[in-house]
């Protein structure tokens, strides 16, 4: 039997609450146990300082064009909504931003691309709902152009698209992928008024975390989220810090249990203590670390049941793409759905004071270590998946 037989297609339409909008077409979601080869889009050996995305595509997959009728591999819109109970679209006065580094000179028209495959509102510059800066918050000089982060880009633009398809998209390009320029660009992004910033790059602790709470990530009343990292058990920031919601990766297969959907832990998921952020407040729970733990929460990051991903500059079109920077823009997009944070909150905490809320994920595991949770998935909290994925917007 081929493997595109063994697939299962997907059907989930959209709400009755969604825009009028035409029907999505489904989409042919990948088969968990099928082996595809993979590859980080970007160079992952990241510098002190530095930071690598953790965009993951697969590398047999890739289809310039669709046949008539056809719908790309991998989730789309609705098959993620449907995952994960999402029956909102969003509003225009909710902007989500996107932070990068280097430019991705074909974002706008690959968005496009994408949004109008599965039916979704146009989202462009001329239109209000698109707007790409720099670092500082102007729209140029844009950064030099870079076909890695470039497949970043597109695959953080695809998801928040697909989880909230009337939001607003603000894409900030950093410079160059240092901590110094891309915290740069989350006060760019705040400042432009971004109640929802999504963060899907990281690299190890240098000491440095706390100045760079301070000074980039402590912003009261925004929802910021944070990828783990792709190489299983161990720690990234800024998904250690503790003013963003660290966002883990899970196995999405359709199919099984009361929600239709079943979910183990990514082995690729990033998890693990900080050597040097303290445990915020909000961490209530038996983490097995004595400072801040990750992750928070998680959504879909296995490349091997990726999502659909459309992506010119660097690609050939459309591929099957994972890796936690695919779950950070999920998380962020669900932060929108859900309303305005309170001005003077800390959104991190959200999730656990409604851990009912969330899908606990209770098997799979990304690695070996001391305390047992903080690898492997189990009941309640635990490090691959933290709290769990969304289960709606309640949590």
């Amino acid at each position: 039997m081929s493997r595109s037989t063994r697939r299962i297609l997907a059907t989930a339409a959209f709400s009755a609450l969604a825009l009028t909008m035409p029907a999505l077409p489904a989409s042919a979601a990948p088969s968990a146990p099928a082996a595809h080869p993979t590859a980080h889009v970007c160079d992952q050996h990241a510098k002190p300082g530095m930071a690598t995305c953790f965009a993951q595509r697969q590398t047999d997959t890739t289809r310039a064009r669709l046949a008539p009728n056809a719908a790309p591999s991998g989730y789309g819109p609705s098959d993620l909504r449907a995952a994960y109970n999402l029956t909102g679209t969003g509003s225009a006065s909710a902007t989500v931003a996107i932070v990068d580094a280097y430019d991705d000179p074909n974002a706008e028209s690959d968005l496009a691309t994408y949004r109008s495959t599965y039916g979704l509102p146009a989202c462009t510059t001329d239109n209000g709902c698109f707007k790409k800066v720099n670092q500082k918050g102007q729209s140029s000089p844009l950064p030099k152009a870079d076909t890695g982060w470039a497949g970043e880009i597109s695959l953080d633009l695809d998801m928040v698209s697909a989880i909230c398809p009337n939001c607003h998209i603000l894409l900030v390009e950093a410079d160059q992928p240092t901590m110094d320029d891309l915290g740069t660009a989350v006060n760019s992004a705040v400042t432009l008024g971004a109640k929802y910033v999504s963060n899907s790059y990281g690299g190890g602790e240098d000491g440095n975390e706390n100045t760079y709470d301070t000074s980039y990530f402590k912003h009261p009343g925004v929802a910021i989220t944070a990828s783990t990292g792709d190489s299983g058990y161990g720690i990234s920031y800024p998904a250690s810090s503790q003013y963003v919601t660290a966002v883990g990766g899970t196995s999405l297969t359709k199919g099984g249990g009361d929600r239709g959907w079943s979910e183990t832990a990514w082995n690729g998921a990033g998890s693990g203590c900080s050597g040097s952020v303290p445990k915020p407040s909000f961490q209530n729970t038996d983490t097995g670390c004595d400072k801040r733990a990750v992750a928070d929460v998680s959504a879909v990051a296995d490349p091997q049941t990726g999502v659909a991903v459309y992506q010119t500059y660097g690609g050939s079109g459309w591929a099957v793409y994972g890796g936690t920077s695919a779950s950070a823009p999920i998380i962020a997009s669900v932060y929108a759905l859900a309303g305005t944070p309170g001005a003077s909150d800390t959104p991190g905490a959200y999730p656990y004071a409604h851990t009912g809320n969330l899908n606990d994920v209770t098997e799979g595991s990304n690695g070996s270590c001391d305390a047992q949770q903080q690898c492997n998935a189990g009941p309640g909290w635990d490090g691959p998946t933290g709290l769990g994925t969304p289960n709606g917007t309640a949590a």
